[in-house]
Order: structure tokens, then C-alpha cells, then sequence
């Protein structure tokens, strides 16, 4: 039995540029938005580039790369104190650089703000037939 390519004559005539229905012409990532002009993309990219800039001036080099590592995994938590910073940075409100014991600490009074979901347990109450007062001896 050979394992041939029967298809491939078809293939080499499909134009790659045609985009097929329902199909789109945008980013492969998702970052594109339909709509999205260059001048909203490049702004989005210069104010990430400042607040980059930002976070590289406050934060010492260990610290960065705890917040750099640590985006990987809870990337909305460290929006919020990137953002936290950031604005700090904006209004002088930071004594000097933040050191990674700092920002630690920063971290953990962000995950103490938000509450703890708990899940209760009801279990439904039936009725006992084995009450304490029914005497069993008469089943024997």
C-alpha cells in the first residue's frame, strides 16, 4: 500500500489570499480588533511601552522579574499593581524604588482584598425512624 499524496495537484491551484466565508482577515492572536484602526494599535503600544518604562525606573531588577514571572500565572493581578504603581509613580508618591520584599508585600495585601469563596454544604434532613425512644427488640 503507498501512502501517496493524491491531493497535492489540487492544492497548488487554491489561491492562498482568498479568504474563504465566514473566515476573517485578522491577527492569528486575537489582539486585532475588528474595527481597530493603526492609530488605536499604536497608542495602545506607546502607552505600554511608557508603562514599561515606568516599572523599569521604580522597580528594582529583582522585583521586575518577580512581577515578570509572576504575570505568567496571574496576569490580572499584576495589571492591578502594575497599574497601582504606575499611577503611584504619576502622582510622586513613591518614596524610592520598590525592592522585591515591597512588592511582596504589595502582592499579598491585593490577594488579602479580595474575599475568600467558601462553599456550604446543606445536606437535606430526612426523617429518622431510628429514634432513640423506638425500641428495636421487637424486630428479633
Amino acid at each position: 500500500q503507498e501512502l501517496g499524496f493524491e491531493g497535492m495537484d489540487n492544492l497548488q491551484s487554491v489561491n492562498v489570499n482568498e479568504i474563504p466565508d465566514g473566515f476573517s482577515a485578522t491577527d492569528p492572536t486575537g489582539s486585532a480588533q475588528p474595527g481597530a484602526s493603526d492609530a488605536q494599535t499604536a497608542k495602545r503600544q506607546d502607552q505600554k511601552a511608557q508603562k514599561e518604562s515606568i516599572l523599569e525606573q521604580v522597580l528594582t531588577p529583582e522585583a521586575l522579574t518577580r512581577l515578570r514571572r509572576i504575570k505568567l500565572v496571574k496576569s490580572e493581578k499584576v495589571e492591578k499593581i502594575e497599574s497601582m504603581i504606575v499611577s503611584m509613580a504619576m502622582q510622586k508618591k513613591l518614596p524610592g524604588k520598590i525592592n522585591e520584599g515591597k512588592l511582596i508585600e504589595m502582592l499579598e495585601g491585593i490577594g488579602a482584598k479580595k474575599p475568600e469563596s467558601t462553599i456550604n454544604i446543606q445536606r437535606k434532613k430526612y426523617y429518622d425512624s431510628d429514634s432513640d425512644d423506638d425500641n428495636d427488640d421487637d424486630l428479633l
